[in-house]
């Protein structure tokens, strides 16, 4: 892998003009000219829409998204901008904010480049004007900011809210808290704002950044690099790589090959799994990074790289809501029982693995990679947004009778508060995807696809999950020929019914796969999907006796109540992991026979156990409306006979005197 990777790595630099000391601050030392997008090597059979082209319609999405909105328009871009101002000495009058964007916090500056993304993003999925007022105004500061850097001792091109020096204590292995992290936050919300807005001067300015992260990757030898590659560094290989895309600047190339981990990449190239007691979200950027390489160069180790970790993290690593990790860093997979914490679940893992899913979805389309994508959505993405205030989760915990911890506006912007801000802005972005002959149908959330190129408009009406049914109607003012893929879920085993304006099709395949629809389309035609739901139990891993329930796709939690809860605002993202919880019930039952003690309700996605709960019974609610309450997803069940033998003997010695008992 190391021979193949610096191959490309030199192919790439001899591309940008010599060698490794080569990539120089040229680029950077006046402001660019932004050349012609080059097309990926490797396009995958599948690919998303714009997001300009979906528009959510009403549902538990479209909510979420309108509660994102309210906060995006809360933040004030002086306040956020201010640490920039300051950090090359331009005047600023704006106050600061706090928490992690505090002018003594050495993360400070990455809650704006998150903003200008979910701004763009925001933009992009509604076509409202005021996000890309903002996303205009702050390019435009950050521009002048960058001019400053100079006269501020900086090199030509650096951008930030903290100074260059701490890219120096990353060089030498000092302590410092993820720069390069928060560079790339930046970038990716100038590559953003220039993608998604049309706004040339943002790519103008990510080109003079990029130009100075050249300029420093090239002062150090391959074994320096790396080094420093130990400290977090965010999706850097990424954006570097989304930047060669979009201007053919090939130094992007060369520096997004250079901040190639090794020590990670390798092993995962060679199918072995090495990332146990890792930082999570660390890794996962990296490996998004290979596959952007890997769409980018045509390697195809990079492409392994990012099938293997995604199967491993995915398929292997995950709890039933498909997110991983306990105090951020994995854990051995035989331990999940050990790692039912308060701290599990960190929400931008989740962010990142979903980008992932994304790439390989499109280099292979099929359902176990969606399947997986509309679980971590409902049950992790949406469920990490608080629906009173529109506040988020960083450590969404599975700890039995624990609660959801969220964010406050003004005092916190944690990492998870960054990627939040873009979650619940792109919910658009995977419902459909398509080849040239192909509509893929592949999440149930009502919204309206306008597909220019084929002048198709399809609107999809549904109240799934509460509902186990779709429908989509066809516009077409010309007919179209084109096949419909439905997903067919893994959960669906009960079957799938497809009716084509009210006649049943034959199905064929089985549940997790997609199913056809091949004709020439006409006006009006209607599909209507059936994909009947069941309640159903999935252990936790390396377990037997502790269990999570399923309805569909959907996690459900138990309402446990308000029972001592303290306030669910914190602008410490841990404070409430060190409180202690309440016990909770546990279920009388084994394995094979406890979903005989669950019933419906008549309230939507609603359950009760009965003859089942000890102490007592337990209401069962989607774990997305999981909020302002006491909850427990995995549930320790118990023999029967074995308890009450317990609780007999027990009552036995209660009423023996003293000095027997």
């Amino acid at each position: 892998m190391r021979r193949v990777l610096q191959r490309y790595l030199a192919a790439a630099l001899l591309l940008a003009g010599g060698s490794f000391g080569c990539l120089t601050q040229t680029a950077a030392a006046e402001s660019v000219s932004v050349g012609a997008p080059v097309p990926p090597v490797v396009a995958g059979p599948a690919q998303p829409f714009a997001l300009d082209e979906v528009r959510l319609l009403a549902g538990p999405f479209d909510d979420a998204m309108r509660r994102d909105q309210q906060y995006l328009l809360y933040l004030e871009p002086d306040r956020l901008l201010r640490n920039f101002r300051t950090n090359v000495g331009l005047p600023v009058t704006a106050k600061p904010y706090g928490g992690w964007e505090a002018p003594d916090c050495e993360l400070r500056g990455h809650a704006l480049g998150h903003y200008l993304s979910a701004l763009a993003l925001m933009y992009a999925s509604t076509g409202d004007p005021q996000y890309k007022q903002r996303v205009d105004y702050i390019v435009a500061q950050l521009a002048l900011c960058q001019a400053a850097s100079p006269a501020a001792g900086f090199h030509p091109g650096y951008l930030s809210a903290f100074p260059e020096s701490f890219i120096d204590r990353v060089e030498t292995r000092q302590r410092v808290w993820a720069p390069w992290y928060t560079l790339h936050k930046i970038l990716a919300g100038l590559y953003d704002a220039s993608q998604l807005c049309g706004n040339q001067q943002a790519l103008t300015v990510a080109e003079n950044m990029s130009g100075w992260v050249a300029f420093r990757v090239s002062r150090l030898t391959p074994e320096q690099m790396q080094a420093s590659l130990q400290e977090e560094q965010g999706g850097m290989t990424e954006v570097l790589a989304n930047l060669y895309a979009a201007t053919g600047n090939t130094n992007d190339l060369a520096t997004a090959l250079a901040f190639n981990h090794q020590r990670v990449i390798q092993p995962l190239a060679a199918h072995e799994d090495r990332l146990d007691h890792l930082h999570a979200n660390t890794q996962i950027p990296k490996i998004i990074g290979a596959a952007r390489e890997y769409e980018m160069t045509g390697n195809p180790e990079f492409a392994e790289v990012a099938r293997f970790f995604w199967d491993r993290v995915a398929l292997h690593r995950s709890y039933v809501i498909g997110d991983h990790s306990d105090r951020e860093h994995f854990f051995p997979v035989n331990d999940f029982v050990k790692h039912l914490s308060a701290e599990t679940c960190e929400t931008c893992n989740e962010y990142n693995l979903l980008k992932l899913t994304r790439h390989l979805f499109a280099w292979s389309p099929d359902a176990v990679t969606m399947d997986f994508y509309e679980r971590a959505l409902y049950n992790d993405i949406l469920a990490s947004q608080d629906p009173e205030q529109g506040m988020f989760v960083y450590l969404m915990s599975l700890k039995p009778g624990h609660f959801k911890n969220y964010s406050t506006p003004d005092d916190s912007f944690w990492c998870c508060v960054g990627t939040g801000m873009e979650n619940h802005a792109k919910y658009g972005d995977t419902i459909f995807f398509h080849d040239d002959h192909a509509l893929y149908l592949n999440l149930f959330i009502a919204a309206e696809l306008h597909w220019r190129e084929k002048n198709l408009t399809v609107r999809q009406d549904t109240q799934f999950p509460e509902k186990d049914s779709t429908r989509l109607t066809f516009q077409c003012p010309q007919p179209l020929a084109l096949a419909l893929k439905v997903r067919w879920p893994a959960w669906a085993q009960s079957g799938i019914t497809i009716r084509l304006n009210g006649h049943k099709q034959t199905i064929t395949g089985a549940p997790g796969s997609y199913v056809t629809v091949d004709r020439t389309w006409q006006n009006g035609d209607r599909v209507d999907v059936r994909l009947p739901m069941s309640l159903h139990t999935e252990p936790l891993p390396g377990t037997t006796n502790i269990v999570a329930f399923l309805y569909g796709p959907i996690v459900l939690a138990g309402d446990l109540g308000t029972n001592n809860l303290p306030s669910v605002y914190n602008p410490d993202q841990t404070a409430s992991a060190k409180l202690t919880d309440p016990p909770v019930p546990v279920f009388l039952a084994g394995p094979e026979d406890v979903l005989k003690h669950v019933r419906a309700t008549r309230e939507p996605l609603v359950f009760h156990t009965h003859d089942l709960g000890q102490p007592n019974e337990v209401r069962l609610i989607p774990f997305y409306q999981a909020n302002h309450i006491r909850y427990s997803v995995y549930w320790t069940l118990v023999d029967p006979v074995e308890w009450h033998k317990h609780h007999a003997r027990a009552e036995t010695a209660s009423l023996l005197p003293a000095n027997l008992n």
